[in-house]
């Protein structure tokens, strides 16, 4: 699967309707965005089992202040309708392989039992 596009329309029902959503927050004019790109769409058309989708913040400026980004990119990961990771800067490819495979390999429900007992942040 190719990299999507979210916008306001889209958004929730692609969290719901996917088992795990790796979102890149990016604007045109951002230097690291656009160098970052490239890595992303390598690393989506690696994992055809997943969704990877951008956000651009220029355009989906209420889903930028929604989530609070402060710096670009910004990386997001959701595994079952819950975020799992949020963190700004580019990655390097191994580095976002690393992150895509960690999350593959989640237990899903020790992350529910500990946002259940308060424990997860």
């Amino acid at each position: 699967m190719s990299v999507i596009e979210l916008n306001n329309t889209n958004f929730q029902k692609t969290i719901e309707d996917n088992s795990i959503v790796i979102i890149d927050f990016w604007a045109p004019w951002c230097g690291p965005c656009v160098s970052f790109a490239p890595i992303f769409e390598a690393v989506a058309n690696e994992h055809p089992d997943m969704v990877f989708a951008k956000v651009n913040t220029q355009v989906e400026q209420e889903l930028a202040n929604a989530f609070q980004i402060r710096g670009i990119p910004q990386l997001m990961v959701f595994r079952d309708n819950i975020m799992l990771y949020s963190e700004s800067g580019a990655l390097p490819q191994n580095a976002l392989e690393e992150l895509v495979n960690q999350v593959k390999q989640l237990d899903m429900d020790a992350i529910r039992n500990e946002i259940a007992q308060g424990k997860h942040s």
